[in-house]
């Protein structure tokens, strides 16, 4: 079987949790300091901080920004149910609204839906391909917008506008005219999850990008004691000699990344060009076998302003609907082929339905979904195994479409 998406781990990284177990220090530490400081040079951008999941650090976020009861944050419907539940859990109300054939989050759609109650828009990254963040930048900062803008909290007060908030859960690595995702929006949250590019088993890193009259290294501090339960002293201050003493500041969240698991990821950025360049390779050799076939709809990568992290190889097969779709993903499982999809639009899941989500509403979500397959896409897959996958799709395409499924 080549499954779908095994984690990167070579000896340095088991190394590198090694040292964390021996060091005695496993909860937040020096090995989070390391893993911050990697991402930001990374990213190019001096603020970033690491939490225990990308959901717990959106909820931060927005609880941050004071969102509360009838505050609305817009979001994508075709992405990962996390996005609105966070925005749930913060206490405002997601707006879905539809995609673009890209995936990504339709601009026109987001205008046509801010009202005086939005407090944020919350794009996505979709397989790692970046959101037209030009035309969203310039969309919170247009007059007739900030105009409708109500500000209930001093942060929203200070910013005036609507946040940006780029879920990057997919696109660490993407780049977006030059810059690497990271300096396209006020906030960009990265995953770190088991299957991301990189992983730290579970967590996320927040990259803090504020303008100006914020201090975004204040900021930092300010989070970081957020996800600390706002608590004075962490636990490696705390430990010290005579430094018990601490105080509680604020209402904040028990969300920070333990040291154990960014060695994992610091292990992993300490090579990650190298992992982004064989995740492209693999991309790449998807891209020449499946571009021969009329019925093999390439999924968006690269143009002449934006690069995606190749997180997913989101393949679509034209004309196909679901079962003709899912026979696909059985019958290549038949052959020792592990595929995916993404995602399953949310208005489609139960709990979003019963909050009266109606996927009639979002026809794009529904005709990427029906036919999307992704494929196995990470460095240690072989040239052979690249091959296995192509042909074996390849077949179960044409097993699916003459059986008329």
């Amino acid at each position: 079987m080549i499954p779908f998406s095994p984690p990167f781990i070579n000896q340095d990284i088991i190394d590198e949790v090694v040292d964390s177990l021996e060091s005695g220090w496993i909860t937040t530490g020096p090995k989070v300091k390391l893993l911050e400081q990697e991402i930001s040079k990374f990213v190019s951008v001096p603020n970033v901080l690491c939490i225990n999941s990308w959901t717990s650090g959106a909820i931060m976020i927005l609880k941050w920004l004071g969102v509360e009861e009838g505050d609305e944050v817009i979001i994508p419907s075709y992405t990962y149910s996390a996005t609105a539940l966070a925005v749930i859990h913060a206490g405002a109300k997601p707006v879905m609204v539809d995609v673009g054939t890209d995936f990504n989050i339709s601009v026109k759609a987001v205008e046509q839906a801010i009202t005086p109650r939005t407090k944020a828009i919350m794009p996505v990254d979709f397989a790692g391909f970046p959101c037209d963040y030009d035309a969203l930048n310039a969309l919170v900062r247009k007059e007739e917008i900030k105009g409708k803008f109500n500000p209930s909290s001093e942060v929203q007060r200070t910013l005036n506008r609507i946040l940006l908030i780029s879920d990057a859960a997919h696109s660490l690595g993407a780049t977006y005219k030059e810059n690497r995702i990271g300096k396209t929006a006020d906030i960009t949250i990265f995953s770190l999850h088991a299957v991301k590019n990189v992983t730290t088993a579970e967590g996320g890193a927040i990259v803090i990008n504020m303008p100006e009259p914020f201090n975004n290294e204040d900021l930092y501090a300010e989070m970081r004691r957020m996800s600390l339960n706002c608590q004075t002293k962490d636990a490696l201050s705390k430990s010290k000699a005579g430094g018990w003493r601490y105080d509680i500041v604020g209402l904040g969240l028990k969300i920070n990344m333990p040291d154990i698991n960014a060695a994992l990821g610091l292990g992993q950025m300490r090579i990650y060009d190298e992992l982004l360049e064989k995740r492209k390779y693999v991309f790449n050799r998807y891209v020449d076998f499946f571009s021969k076939f009329e019925w093999a709809i390439i999924p968006p990568h690269k143009d002449e302003t934006r690069e995606s992290s190749y997180h997913i190889f989101s393949l679509r097969i034209a004309d196909f609907g679901e079962e003709q779709r899912d026979a696909v993903i059985t019958d290549a499982a038949n052959n020792g082929v592990a595929l995916n999809v993404h995602f399953i639009p949310m208005p489609l899941l139960t709990f979003f339905k019963g909050l009266g989500y109606d996927i009639d509403n979002h026809p794009n979500a529904y005709n990427n979904f029906k036919n999307e397959i992704s494929l196995p896409i990470y460095p240690q897959l072989t040239d052979e195994q690249i091959d296995t996958v192509c042909n074996v799709v390849k077949e179960a395409h044409n097993a699916a479409l003459a059986s008329n499924v």
